[in-house]
């Protein structure tokens, strides 16, 4: 591939994978930029390509050294915390598993409801986290009960679907 060739295609993906390295970013609460990482996918796509590395589709092979970057960074951040935060348990009376147990749950449920409108999920965080009744719901956002109700409804459906697709 010549250089020409690959600027050309850079051009069309730059967008997408910042995009995704964004999402991911502020999911993880990773304090890197969503351009340094697509720079940096975009600098091993070069590199495959130079050392002629068959790569049948380049949006789905940058996409994917996006993710992977994106969960080395998440990684390595994880690794320099847990000294960190296994102290601040001990302190706090908590176990280094409850607080895993804790981070995971957040982090599962994270992107679980990633997929759902913002008042899905607001309506579940109130309904779910915050134990509130469907008429408490009602008055805190002043929307009709039955309309809150099938926004559940809906919402649960679809994490339900979600969940089996990645089970399955």
């Amino acid at each position: 591939m010549t250089r020409d060739e690959f600027n050309h295609i850079s051009a069309g993906l730059r967008g997408r994978l910042t995009a995704l390295a964004g999402r991911f970013g502020e999911s993880a609460l990773l304090p890197l930029s969503a351009e340094d990482v697509a720079q940096e996918a975009l600098a091993a796509l070069w590199q495959l390509s130079e050392k002629n590395y068959p790569i049948r589709d380049y949006e789905a092979m940058a996409v994917t050294i996006t993710k992977n970057i994106c969960v080395s960074h998440y990684r390595k951040r994880k690794v320099s915390n847990v000294g960190q935060d296994c102290l601040s348990a001990k302190e706090s009376g908590y176990h280094a598993s409850d607080l895993v147990d804790e981070t995971d749950m957040s982090v599962v449920k994270e992107y679980m409801y990633k997929d759902l409108t913002l008042s899905q999920r607001e309506y579940l965080k109130m309904r779910n986290d915050e134990g509130l009744s469907l008429d408490e719901i009602a008055a805190v956002t002043g929307k009709p009960k039955s309309s809150i109700k099938t926004t559940i409804s809906t919402a649960r459906k679809q994490l339900l679907e979600k969940l089996k697709r990645e089970i399955l």
